[in-house]
């Protein structure tokens, strides 16, 4: 519900986050209040280690992931029930200008088909424009708006404004 301009939001809203190091995890809670929506975060059954991160070793986890977009690495537990959202914010760290296949993983696993998905990110200085042209053809039948980075700190007035400037 947006009660500082006196309107009734009725989409139900979804903050759904992947957060390797805490980074996307501290901006999900924030986007989840400013939102009004609930938060879930995507678990990797395997945590990923700093060794796995390690971008510049060929051979670390993440690396091959990139490297083979068949990559799907298996969740902890099951997916939500997103048959009651009306619009899934998807965030992630960036790599390699896209989002992890940890998140290609949540995504496949989802029905979203009807539903908007917005993406957000935090990233070191890459775009989310590779992430969003990704998601849109993992989700044909799902609407799937620009995605933003959200990087730094942004404020709750900051994330409430660009949810109120969505038109969802």
């Amino acid at each position: 519900m947006n009660e500082s301009k006196g309107m009734v939001d009725l989409a139900k809203r979804l903050v759904a986050y992947f957060s390797a190091t805490g980074t996307t995890g501290r901006v999900a809670e924030r986007l989840a209040k400013a939102a009004g929506a609930d938060l879930y975060q995507i678990v990797p059954a395997k945590a990923y280690t700093r060794a796995d991160l390690d971008w510049n070793d060929a051979s670390s986890r993440t690396s091959v992931e990139k490297g083979d977009e068949s990559s799907r690495p298996a969740l902890a537990g099951g997916v939500p029930d997103v048959s009651g959202y009306d619009v899934v914010f998807v965030g992630f760290p960036i790599w390699w200008y896209v989002e992890p296949r940890i998140v290609d993983t949540f995504l496949e696993a989802c029905d979203l088909s009807g539903k908007t998905v917005v993406a957000f990110a935090t990233s070191g200085g890459s775009g989310i424009s590779g992430a969003t042209k990704r998601i849109r053809t993992i989700l044909p039948k799902a609407r799937v708006l620009e995605g933003r980075a959200l990087n730094g700190a942004p404020s709750q007035r900051e994330l409430s404004d660009w949810v109120d400037g969505l038109g969802l």
